[in-house]
């Protein structure tokens, strides 16, 4: 609508560091990965559902799920989303990633609180070193 805030997203996001801190305990069913912890654009936790995972030739990895994001955007009112997803990544021989990306669009109608009406979508980048880090940019339109 003509009426609708469009956001440009960016930021960086790491593996919860400790349990319970910053992000609390995953909602039900999307305890796939510890949360990743948002900063940027969106401030707050990042919660993963694995639905599918399959290694093809042992070294293409492919993964879809979904996704539920509790925080903020731009400091500005709390609220959730959630996304669908599908993660690639190339693995070397030891199984370990040294390349991946991953797409996130947001599943319309699924944003409570600052994150009513919410649409768009986020790309992930990951840069591998000790910790991996997450980069994302993408958009968001809020109504």
């Amino acid at each position: 609508p003509a009426h609708a805030a469009n956001h440009r997203v960016t930021g960086t996001a790491f593996f919860n560091p400790s349990a319970e801190k910053p992000c609390p305990a995953p909602p039900s069913a999307y305890d796939s990965y510890p949360p990743l912890v948002m900063m940027g654009s969106l401030q707050g936790c990042w919660y993963t559902h694995i639905e599918t995972a399959r290694t093809i030739g042992g070294r293409l990895y492919l993964e879809s799920g979904t996704e539920f994001f509790v925080g903020r955007l731009d400091h500005g009112p709390a609220g959730t989303f959630t996304t669908t997803y599908t993660f690639e990544a190339i693995l070397n021989a030891d199984g370990d990633e040294v390349w991946g990306r991953c797409q996130h669009p947001i599943v319309s109608g699924s944003g409570t609180g600052g994150f009513a009406g919410a649409t768009g979508r986020l790309d992930f980048k990951d840069i591998i070193g000790d910790p991996i880090t997450y980069v994302y940019r993408g958009h968001i339109s809020l109504r």
